[in-house]
């Protein structure tokens, strides 16, 4: 069972760098559920669930990315859980 849940919006150089799969990677190791997502915006839409410790580091992690990131801001909302049981990534239709 999750006790938080934070709605992240990622600015800068973050799509075509492995942001997803690296968000999920270290999502996944913070025990965390949700998903993300690229947004047409150009920036990086998650929804994690979990600790609420845990939570705050993913959003520090946000800030660096994986290595050919260049983010320039995160905007982090704290939100009612989902429920959700995995991290995913998804794609929009």
């Amino acid at each position: 069972m999750t006790d938080s849940a934070v709605h992240i919006i990622v600015h800068g150089r973050v799509q075509g760098v492995f942001f997803r799969a690296s968000a999920q990677g270290r999502a996944v190791e913070l025990s965390l559920v949700g998903w993300v997502r690229n947004l047409p915006d150009n920036t990086v839409e998650i929804h994690a669930e979990g600790d609420r410790e845990n939570l705050e580091l993913f959003i520090e992690w946000c800030w660096q990315g994986p290595p050919s990131a260049k983010v320039s801001q995160v905007e982090s909302d704290w939100i009612t859980p989902q429920a959700n049981n995995e991290f995913e990534i998804r794609y929009l239709t």
